[in-house]
C-alpha cells in the first residue's frame, strides 16, 4: 500500500463549518473507510488521533477524522470559536456526522465512494458512534474507545446552578482557558430523550462492535463499558489494564503507550476483519 496523503475539507454544519481530515493511500479506488469521532473537548488534531488515522490509512482504509461544527476549534486545535462550543448539542453532532457520511458515501471528499464504512468514536464521540451505528445502515463495523454510556453527564445540583446562571464554565485543563457551555445541551436532552438514549441504541446495534476501555479511566468509569456490553453481549469488550481515558496519550503528541498500541492494533484488526 502506498503512503497515505492528507486532504482537508469543510462542510456546512449546524453551528458553522465541519472540518474533516481525509487520509488515503489510493483516492481513486473504492476502499473501505473509517470515520473517526473525537470526544468532548477533543479534536482531530489532538494527540493520538493523527497517529491513529495514519495507522488506519496505512492499513488500507480511507480515514475521515471529524471536528463537528460545535467542537469550537480551529485547524491547530485552538478553541478559537467558544460560542460554537457553548451552543453545541448532541443532536447537532449527530446531524453533522450524517452530513459527513453523506459526503463520504457520495465521493465528495476527494476519494472514491467507499465499499464499506466503519466508525470509531472516543468518549462522547463513542456515544455518538453508537447512536449512528444503531440507526444508520451504512455503518458496517463499530469501534468505541472509552465511550460514554449515557448522555446526561451532569449532577442535578450542577444542572440547577447551570440553568440559574445561564452558563456552565468548562475549564480546558491543558490551557487553563474557561469555555462557556450554555443550557442548549440540556434543552436538547429533554427534547430528544429517546433519540439520545445511548443504552437503548447499544441494544439495537447489530454490526460487529469492539468496545475498548481502560480499567483506570478517570473520566468515564469502565462500568459504563460493562453496561453497554451487557446491552449487546455478543460485542467484544477489551479491558486495558491500567489504561486511563486516553490510554496514556497526551497532547501535544509525546509518543504512544502499551495501552494505546494495544487499542490501535486491535481496532485496526477489527476493521480489517469486518470491512475488507
Amino acid at each position: 500500500m502506498a503512503t497515505p496523503t492528507l486532504s482537508r475539507h469543510a462542510l456546512d454544519g449546524v453551528l458553522g463549518p465541519i472540518a474533516i481530515d481525509v487520509r488515503a493511500a489510493d483516492r481513486a479506488a473504492s476502499l473501505p473507510a473509517v470515520v473517526v469521532l473525537p470526544g468532548f473537548k477533543g479534536f482531530k488534531a489532538w494527540g493520538m488521533f493523527p497517529p491513529l488515522a495514519e495507522r488506519l490509512a496505512r492499513a488500507g482504509f480511507v480515514v475521515a477524522s471529524v471536528d463537528v461544527s460545535g467542537a469550537g476549534v480551529d485547524e491547530a486545535g485552538r478553541f478559537a470559536f467558544p460560542e460554537r462550543f457553548g451552543h453545541n448539542t448532541y443532536t447537532a453532532e449527530l446531524d453533522d456526522v450524517r452530513r459527513v457520511l453523506d459526503a463520504l458515501a457520495a465521493g465528495r471528499l476527494d476519494t472514491a465512494p467507499p465499499r464499506a464504512i466503519g466508525m470509531l468514536g472516543h468518549s462522547r464521540g463513542g456515544g455518538m458512534a453508537i447512536l449512528h451505528a444503531a440507526h444508520d445502515g451504512r455503518i458496517r463495523a463499530l469501534v468505541t474507545w472509552a465511550a460514554i454510556g449515557h448522555a446526561g453527564r451532569w449532577p442535578s445540583a450542577t444542572v440547577a446552578d447551570w440553568r440559574a446562571r445561564g452558563v456552565l464554565d468548562v475549564v480546558n485543563a491543558r490551557t487553563g482557558e474557561v469555555l462557556p457551555l450554555y443550557p442548549d445541551v440540556l434543552d436538547d436532552l429533554e427534547a430528544h430523550r429517546e433519540r439520545l438514549d445511548i443504552g437503548a441504541a447499544a441494544a439495537a446495534v447489530t454490526v460487529p462492535w469492539l468496545l475498548v476501555h481502560g480499567d483506570a479511566d478517570e473520566a468515564v468509569p469502565i462500568a459504563e463499558a460493562e453496561a453497554l456490553h451487557a446491552a449487546r453481549p455478543d460485542a467484544e469488550l477489551l479491558r486495558l489494564a491500567g489504561g486511563g481515558h486516553t490510554f496514556g496519550a497526551r497532547h501535544p503528541w509525546a509518543g504512544s503507550t502499551p495501552a494505546l498500541d494495544d487499542a490501535m492494533t486491535r481496532s485496526t484488526a477489527w476493521f480489517a476483519r469486518h470491512l475488507t
